[in-house]
């Protein structure tokens, strides 16, 4: 069967995501290294990401703010850990003027910046400079904050969406009085990113905690969503961290509290960012192009009228113009249908496979025989062949279609997740009990999936000798599952006795 992408999943995965971007119009590259140009098509799924997700945030309490892309050296060396963490990944502004000299544009020597600035990696420190600000008694808190922003991460290899020199994200951050109230935070926004992610981007995930050393840099715990790709491999689709006083300490983020004693305060920071895109391509993606879950579609439902250039083609228009102002006024998901009507001056072939690569939900297609029946024909791109292998196009009454379609639309939605979620759990062992059986397991299949394996949580000298095994394998530690079943025996990396279970597998 010939399909509409010239590399399959199975021949080479990586050059098909890349096939997938570029044909369905998502993104491409932008001149500078590691950076991209996110096209009408990808943003508008990531505005109806923006859209749902900040609706959910700010449900919970969380106020929507902005804080300066520019972030001063000196509050980063407050936190050793953190800066660590980020220091070769930073971007640093140092000089504010640019002159000419021997034809060439290069900074003026005596423009240099008295402070070194760091071009926003993540906000902790200047948001904490603020809380420390904002806070001065226990009738301050707790503070709930998100903000919708771009960072730069001078990231070696880059990959459009999953691993980009800038991206963009929402990063929430809160101060609260105690480790109960800030933990009960960090549970409830991971439990927001697991139903949004479900939910809305129909990407079956994991929730759980991450190892020791796969903390955020600076957390005293962190918290996970883990999607299974279609190769088998990881991609933490969001995290939540429970910041302790690490930042409280170092940002001087204290409060009296009702007995009049100085206390730190409890931080959490939490994020999402156009990652979840390219797992949105990795998990619902075939070889024709994207299928985008309605809930996310910034068109669900395209019209493509057959124009032939000839006395029937201002009656094609005319019904399909009434076809979507109906769609459009129809309700799904407590949202207004998002129908288009297509008349590009192109072959109605060319736009159809031009929407089939995009992934848009339903593509509908009207020629001068559909008019005269009262018929539409009916694409769906989540059932787009059948069973010969031929384009599965139904042709329907107008008037059932426009009937339909909400129920059509939440199906399609129900059933890429459902296909996704069969993938994931049917691509998890729980059987293997020893490093031999591990490392097997990833070795006997291009694509294995996960191994949910018994973990005895060692820290120092331990953890490092299975972190350097790991690697030596290209294996990473993907978190502790929340709803994992108790661990009852010993550890297959240490040989102790097993605490809890962990996920293992390799990763993006």
């Amino acid at each position: 069967m010939k399909h509409a992408l010239n590399v399959t999943r199975e021949q080479d995965f990586a050059a098909w995501y890349q096939a997938v971007i570029t044909e369905a119009d998502m993104a491409e590259e932008s001149g500078v290294r590691g950076c991209m140009v996110i096209r009408p098509w990808g943003y508008g799924i990531w505005e109806r990401i923006q859209k749902l997700l900040d609706e959910q945030i700010k449900a919970t309490g969380h106020e929507n703010c902005y804080f300066p892309l520019f972030i001063p050296l000196s509050y980063f060396e407050k936190e050793a850990e953190h800066v660590d963490g980020f220091a070769k990944e930073m971007a640093v502004v140092t000089h504010h003027r640019l002159i000419q000299k021997d034809g060439k544009m290069v900074p003026d020597p005596e423009a240099k910046l008295e402070e070194p600035l760091v071009v926003r990696p993540t906000s902790e420190t200047v948001i904490g400079a603020a809380f420390s600000r904002w806070v001065q008694s226990w009738r301050d808190l707790p503070v709930l904050i998100n903000q919708w922003a771009n960072v730069v991460r001078w990231e070696m290899r880059t990959r459009m969406f999953l691993r980009t020199a800038e991206f963009l994200w929402q990063e929430g951050h809160t101060a609260h009085a105690t480790v109960e109230e800030a933990m009960e935070e960090t549970l409830k926004m991971l439990e927001v990113y697991r139903a949004f992610a479900e939910d809305c981007v129909g990407l079956p995930v994991v929730a759980g905690e991450k190892p020791e050393n796969e903390r955020f840099p600076g957390a005293v715990a962190t918290y996970s969503i883990e999607a299974m790709m279609q190769d088998g491999k990881a991609l933490q689709a969001g995290t939540s961290h429970f910041l302790g006083t690490t930042f409280s300490s170092a940002q001087n983020i204290k409060f009296q509290n009702a007995e009049g004693q100085q206390e730190l305060a409890q931080t959490t920071s939490w994020g999402v960012s156009t990652r979840m895109i390219g797992g949105l391509i990795m998990v619902h993606g075939d070889d024709d192009g994207l299928r985008v879950p309605p809930r996310v579609a910034p068109y669900q439902i395209v019209v493509v009228p057959m124009l032939r250039d000839n006395d029937e083609d201002a009656a094609i228009v005319d019904y399909c113009t009434d076809l979507v102002n109906q769609l459009n006024g129809l309700d799904i998901f407590r949202e207004p249908v998002r129908a288009l009507l297509d008349k590009r001056p192109a072959k109605a072939a060319t736009k159809r496979w031009g929407w089939v690569k995009k992934g848009a939900p339903i593509v509908i297609e009207v020629g001068g025989r559909d008019v005269a029946g009262g018929n539409v024909s009916v694409i769906r791109r989540d059932r787009l062949y059948r069973e010969d292998g031929k384009l599965n196009s139904q042709i329907v009454a107008k008037g059932d279609f426009v009937g339909s379609a909400a129920a059509t639309l939440e199906d399609i939605q129900t059933s890429l997740f459902a296909d996704a979620k069969a993938r994931l759990d049917g691509s998890i062992d729980r059987s293997i009990g020893d490093l031999d059986a591990l490392k097997a397991y990833f070795n006997a299949s291009k694509k294995p999936g996960w191994a949910l394996v018994q973990w005895s949580k060692p820290t120092g000298e331990g953890l490092e000798k299975v972190v350097q095994w790991l690697k030596g394998e290209k294996l990473t530690l993907r978190n502790v599952p929340l709803d994992a079943q108790a661990a009852d025996g010993a550890c297959i990396f240490t040989g102790e006795k097993a605490v809890e279970r962990v996920l293992v597998g390799r990763s993006y």
